[in-house]
């Protein structure tokens, strides 16, 4: 992996908020990332936008049996981030999208959670049932059954809440609450 340090230089034009443009130079190789397991979910064809906590069916995590060893006190943590690939997306990334639940609104590709991306890396926050052996069971998980497992972090309460986040662009939708129904996949009757 280089780890050749990025300069900046000034670029032309003006950014939105008048001050100047900056281009980013740097070593633009390609990296390898080697995966640690593969994702069991029962998504053959279609996935939820997010992950569902009471999804039906079987979620887990099989690491390589080298890697088992890393996964001692994983147990120990309610929730865990799992990275991973997303690898049955072939489409070019647009930097303008439109979020499938909210027709109209153009929006920046890194302000949105759009799986077609210039490095097609998912993140999910998922509970952890228990641990066994080489697996990590799971509740629902918003990937393909057999993606590509790229590591599992523990999501740490005291570091990991942010208690002034906020929803961003979101805020300013009419209908937010219903939007929200439809974002996190909760069945509702309107």
């Amino acid at each position: 992996m280089n780890s050749s340090a990025s300069t900046e230089k000034p670029g032309k034009g003006k950014g939105r908020d008048g001050t100047a443009k900056k281009r980013v130079d740097q070593d633009h190789g390609e990296y390898r990332l080697k995966p640690i397991g593969f994702i069991r979910t029962p998504y053959v064809d279609s996935a939820p936008y997010q992950p569902l906590a009471n999804d039906k069916g079987e979620f887990r995590l099989c690491v390589d049996p080298s890697y088992a060893e890393g996964l001692k006190d994983l147990d120990r943590f309610r929730y865990i981030y799992v990275l991973y690939l997303i690898h049955r997306v072939n489409r070019k990334p647009s930097m303008s999208v439109t979020p499938p639940w909210t027709p109209g609104k153009k929006v920046g590709l890194f302000s949105s959670r759009s799986p077609v991306r210039p490095n097609p890396l998912g993140l999910s926050i998922v509970e952890v049932k228990r641990v066994v052996d080489n697996e990590v069971f799971t509740s629902g998980l918003d990937a393909f059954d057999g993606t590509p497992l790229l590591d599992i972090k523990p999501y740490i309460k005291d570091l990991d809440s942010k208690e002034d986040a906020n929803s961003g662009w979101l805020e300013d939708l009419e209908d937010r609450e219903h939007l929200m129904l439809h974002i996190k996949g909760i069945p509702h009757d309107y």
